[in-house]
């Protein structure tokens, strides 16, 4: 099993997750969060005063597939993601030793 973490524009999270669900996955986990890369934030304008955002807003997405989705999942996600500009985010995958589902105590696979 692989988690997949994923940092996106948040306006692409319908597409991102449409593209998903068509692969059979069937949950993930969103979190909004701030961060800066090579965009190094950007100027807002706010009553007249220009100040510096140096933290922008994007969305955190997690989710844990088989092996045998992994591939899949990434490329359906940086289709999704991509509008061709700076800031569209980083995916990150990590292996995942063991997963339980507490309800029904099933693991490994069973539990995604």
């Amino acid at each position: 099993m692989v988690k997949i973490e994923a940092i996106i524009k948040p306006f692409r999270l319908n597409e991102v997750q449409d593209a998903l669900v068509a692969l059979g996955i069937q949950g993930m986990t969103v979190t909004e969060v701030k961060g800066f890369g090579r965009q190094k934030g950007h100027v807002e304008l706010y009553r007249g005063a220009e100040y510096q955002v140096n933290f922008v807003p994007k969305l955190m997405l997690m989710v844990v597939v088989g092996d045998d989705l992994a591939e899949k999942a990434m490329g359906a996600i940086q289709k999704a993601a991509c509008t061709g500009k700076i800031g569209d985010g980083k995916i990150f995958v990590s292996r995942i030793e063991e997963a339980m589902r507490i309800r029904t105590s099933e693991t490994g696979a069973d539990a995604i």
